[in-house]
């Protein structure tokens, strides 16, 4: 079977690539090992959520699926609190003041893979291989040659890689990514809350790593503690009410009271970036491309940014007809590194300061926490940055 564009991995910025090929003029294939499983009940909450830039939600908007995102599911971030290691420094962001609507959306995993996955089964113009299993890759000078566990053999003019941090097209294409592990794990869990959080979003750079408490529909709150792999394991093994108590604690109360809706899981963290993001033949997006820490919400962003960029490129190609054309997929890694650097350095530069303990770092992160907090410009053009 031939295509024009092949895409490797069905997950959130994969399928949101192909969503947005489909006026570009190509014919598109989707390869998904292990398609998405159905919700196993209808009121249990998804331990994974992210925090969707208002420029995501334009751009999977503008692939057709954010209007059918369940309502009822998604919470507006209005505002956000960030606390150092002493209660007197502190920095806050609010979308008023910068002018906007929301600073940001907090969505589950689970309901941005339905309507996504649910957008690429009614899309007639993408025809979605799954479950497919991958055998080989072979990127020749005219076309890129995928071979399946079936048997069957695909040929593109393009294959993306969108398969994840252990990428299998990034390993067959020799394309090295070096990992560097945090040697933490990123513990989630959501929980109701006592107080109501009115759209706030909260972070606490702590001694025993960084705490988040992002907001939910209704007196609800997901959690992402940022720790050490020994810390993370007794947070895994606590029965649920001593988790609460010991969240409610480190996050100083704020919410009051909390009780367990969704039991605790983790996912190592590590950052990690491919020497290249493209060859003849081949674009890398996503986290096949890059990992980055958690503290700022920004990976998925991130991905979806490279999404719309590649979309774009291959859109705007005008006259040249073949999409894998080196030259056109270096316009997409060029207008993509920067953006990836930038985002890389800024989380891993504030994971290293506030994972010290260096009193004299601590006084400079508090210091420069307050001291930002006082510059409204700075902090409005930071907000700008990261809505996208």
């Amino acid at each position: 079977m031939d295509f024009d564009v092949i895409v490797v991995g069905s997950g959130l910025v994969g399928a949101s690539l192909a969503l947005a090929l489909r006026t570009a003029g190509l014919t598109l294939a989707v390869v998904e090992a292990q398609p998405p499983r159905p919700a196993t009940g209808t009121g249990a909450w998804d331990s994974r959520v992210y925090a969707i830039s208002p420029g995501s939600a334009t751009f999977l908007d503008r692939c057709g699926v954010w209007s059918e995102l369940a309502q009822a599911r998604v919470s507006q971030v209005e505002e956000m609190r960030i606390f150092g290691d002493d209660v007197r420094s502190e920095i806050g962001f609010s979308a008023y003041a910068a002018g906007l609507r929301e600073l940001a959306f907090i969505v589950e995993n689970r309901e941005l893979q339905r309507v996504l996955w649910d957008g690429l089964k009614r899309a007639p113009d993408v025809a979605v291989i799954a479950p497919g299993s991958c055998r080989a890759l072979t990127l020749a000078a005219e076309l890129a040659q995928l071979e399946l566990g079936d048997g069957r053999t695909l040929r593109a003019r393009l294959v993306v890689g969108a398969d994840g941090a252990d990428s299998w097209v990034r390993t067959q294409a020799a394309i090295e990514a070096p990992p560097r592990p945090y040697h933490q794990l990123g513990v989630v869990a959501n929980f109701a809350t006592a107080k109501p959080h009115r759209g706030v979003a909260f972070q606490w750079f702590r001694s025993d790593g960084v705490l988040a408490l992002l907001p939910l529909p209704g007196n609800l709150a997901s959690m992402v503690w940022s720790t050490a792999d020994a810390h993370a394991a007794r947070l895994l093994e606590l029965a649920p009410t001593e988790l609460a108590a010991q969240v409610a604690a480190a996050s100083r109360g704020v919410l009051g009271d909390l009780q367990v809706i969704t039991p605790a899981a983790a996912f190592p963290l590590r950052l990690q970036r491919a020497r290249q993001l493209v060859k003849p033949r081949l674009a890398l997006v996503g986290d096949a491309a890059h990992n980055v820490h958690p503290l700022a919400g920004q990976g998925v962003n991130l991905g979806f940014r490279d999404a719309r960029e590649l979309a774009w490129v291959l859109a705007q190609r005008g006259v040249q007809a073949d999409c894998g054309d080196y030259r056109l997929l270096r316009r997409y890694e060029r207008a993509r590194q920067e953006d990836i650097a930038t985002m890389q350095l800024a989380t891993d530069t504030l994971q290293r300061l506030f994972n010290n303990d260096n009193p004299w770092l601590a006084r400079l992160r508090n210091f420069g926490l307050r001291l930002t907090n006082r510059q409204t410009q700075l902090k409005n053009l930071l907000v700008q940055h990261a809505v996208g």
